[in-house]
């Protein structure tokens, strides 16, 4: 059992390490606004990210719900030793991968915003003025009168 599980956590470690490269090289798409690019990486980083949830799954119901750092401390010290050494880089692993997709996130909204933005302001300058501009006479008014009595209403 001990073989199966230390497999699954390798994998595991692997597959984190792969993550953050994926997520970096998303990063330098997203900085390059190569959309492209970010679409093609994002469906792999999901199917990644579905294969490690497999992987946690299975570990979890090989352990019976135990924990890995329970079930090193029940095993002989060099098999411990490799367990834990192991799962200590997956937690490095899985830190920087929350790093990276933060700064993806944090980057694709920025974008995302400038973009909404810039939409935004190209809108209000195409869309013709609005329709209470125009007075009742018919004549287009340049400008709004703020006070009724000044302008002669009651």
């Amino acid at each position: 059992m001990h073989n199966v599980i230390y497999e699954s956590l390798s994998r595991q470690d692997k597959a984190l390490c792969l993550l953050r490269d994926l997520l970096e090289e998303e990063y330098n798409c997203l900085i390059g606004r190569d959309t492209d690019g970010v679409v093609s990486l994002e469906f792999s980083i999901q199917e990644l990210i579905r294969h490690l949830a497999l992987e946690k799954t299975f570990v979890i119901k090989r352990l019976g719900g135990m924990r890995v750092a329970e079930y090193a401390g029940m095993l002989p010290d060099d098999l411990a030793a490799s367990l834990l050494e192991t799962l200590c880089r997956i937690d490095v692993s899985e830190q920087g991968v929350a790093r990276q997709a933060s700064r993806n996130t944090t980057l694709s909204l920025a974008l995302l915003d400038q973009s909404s933005r810039t939409l935004q302001a190209l809108t209000s300058q195409a869309m013709p003025p609005k329709a209470e501009t125009y007075g009742r006479r018919g004549g287009m008014r340049t400008q709004h009168p703020q006070a009724a009595l000044i302008s002669g209403r009651l």
